[in-house]
């Protein structure tokens, strides 16, 4: 069987079960597939050929011992290089953290190994993974295989690039304003951003975070399919008594109706044709699968996208600020200066306030989902942009963050949200995003279904550059 890298993680996983295939086999055939295109990518920055060899001889001996590796049994994944791996630097794309090797491994990274997946790489991040673009003065740039000139999105950009272009069947990606659902969105392909603690996250490399991103970060896959989302989800939400945030909640709660509602341009945020075509073509595909959509407008998005900023740059400001400072690279200087001009800092009434803010809005949320279990909104207000748009002038920074809105409003309620590939203008990618209720990936995982039944699949991209 030749090409084995263009298989999904399921049919990987399958072949090593049934003895079709060996883990050592994919693995070999996904490490020269890196080979191959990562010089030109630049996705992967952190390689251990021999480290991923060895843990697929593993899962080898476990089949042929009779035992079951788990449901990753030999898939190769990619690390998001600001998550701890045994032994590798957690560098979050940084010049300053280039020697901070991890001891541990954080627990995403802990539960992947345990369900029999072979990690293959460690994945490019932008300085700070600050921005939805991949770029920094440690690893350099990441293209987007299907067209160098666009963004391969950010922060886990690297990861987006690897899956797309072979190097990995699913890639690991954290998302504090969109940093998984952007990246899929970018680059053609599935990003779960999971419901606050529903995956486990720790770092013992660094100090503990702040309530930002304990309420906002969340770590989640990037696949080519619905299957691979949901296999991953499975095995990447395995409990760790690290994170307190961790909620042993079932990944299926249930039926629920097949009704979704549908919000083309929240709270008139602005939405280019080709990306409004894509929403009405995932309301026809879902209407094709026995779903019942209706327009309306969807809950406050503004005011969740401004308090994100608040919390976020309250993080950056006493978490980063000095190391900002230190780093020196241009780019998130740039943007970190910007950001904070439109979120001034906030004293303990603003945190306050904001906090409590932040709990009339999911109520507001969730009483909707009662009603309607699935939204169907933009990702992105514009296709994905040029590569390095943001910082090419402050017109074009605010027109990225516009275009953004969706992105930056879901983390601040903790609520669950999916990119889904839909297809391509020309030869741009396009997709759509679906949100729900806490702890309902599932009725994510049922509507993505239904969207990706009714029209072109993510496949492996060859990049033309």
């Amino acid at each position: 069987m030749s090409e084995l890298w263009k298989l999904s993680a399921t049919e990987l996983a399958s072949h090593v079960k049934t003895k079709k295939l060996t883990a050592v086999e994919i693995t070999t055939a996904h490490l020269e597939r890196l080979a191959t295109v990562n010089p030109a990518l630049n996705a992967v920055v952190q390689e251990f050929p021999e480290e991923a060899l060895s843990a697929a001889r593993a899962v080898d001996t476990q089949i042929a011992n009779g035992q079951d590796p788990g449901p990753l049994c030999g898939v190769p994944v990619t690390i998001k290089v600001n998550a701890d791996q045994t032994g590798h630097a957690t560098t979050n794309g940084l010049k300053i953290m280039k020697d901070l090797v991890a001891k541990t491994d954080s627990p995403v990274v802990s539960n992947i190994k345990k369900a029999g997946g072979v990690i293959v790489g460690r994945t490019n991040t932008p300085a700070f993974s600050l921005r939805w673009f991949t770029n920094n003065d440690l690893h350099g740039q990441t293209l987007n295989p299907h067209d160098k000139c666009i963004t391969p999105g950010g922060s886990s950009g690297g990861a987006a690039a690897a899956v797309a272009s072979g190097i990995c069947a699913i890639g690991h990606g954290t998302d504090i304003g969109g940093s998984i659902r952007y990246p899929a969105y970018a680059c053609g392909l599935h990003g779960l951003r999971p419901t606050l603690g529903r995956i486990p996250a720790y770092n013992a490399s660094g100090a503990e975070r702040h309530i930002g991103a304990q309420l906002m970060a969340v770590s989640g896959p990037i696949a080519r399919t619905m299957d691979d989302i949901a296999l991953a989800l499975e095995a990447m939400s395995a409990a760790d008594p690290r994170d307190p945030w961790w909620v042993p909640a079932p990944i299926d709660l249930g039926t629920f109706p097949k009704r979704a509602a549908l919000t083309i341009a929240p709270e008139g945020m602005p939405v280019v044709p080709v990306v409004k075509a894509a929403l009405t073509d995932a309301a026809k595909r879902l209407e094709a699968d026995g779903w019942t959509v209706e327009e309306i407008p969807c809950p406050p998005m503004r005011e969740a996208a401004d308090l994100n900023a608040k919390l976020w740059m309250g993080e950056m400001r006493y978490g980063a600020k000095e190391m900002i400072a230190k780093e020196a690279e241009a780019d998130s200087m740039w943007i970190f200066d910007r950001m904070t001009k439109r979120s001034p800092d906030i004293d303990m009434h603003g945190l306050l306030n904001a906090l409590q803010a932040r709990a009339g809005l999911l109520r507001e949320w969730s009483l909707f989902m009662q009603k309607y279990p699935v939204l169907l909104c933009p990702v992105s207000g514009q296709l994905p942009f040029p590569q390095q748009y943001d910082v090419s002038s402050d017109q074009n920074f605010e027109a990225a963050m516009e275009a953004q809105l969706t992105q930056l409003a879901i983390p601040l309620l903790g609520l669950p949200g999916l990119t889904v590939s839909t297809g391509f203008a020309g030869k741009i990618p396009v997709g759509v995003q679906l949100i729900a209720g806490r702890y309902r990936e599932d009725i994510l995982l049922a509507a993505g279904i239904s969207i990706e039944r009714c029209g072109p699949s993510p496949s492996v991209i060859d990049p033309q550059f």
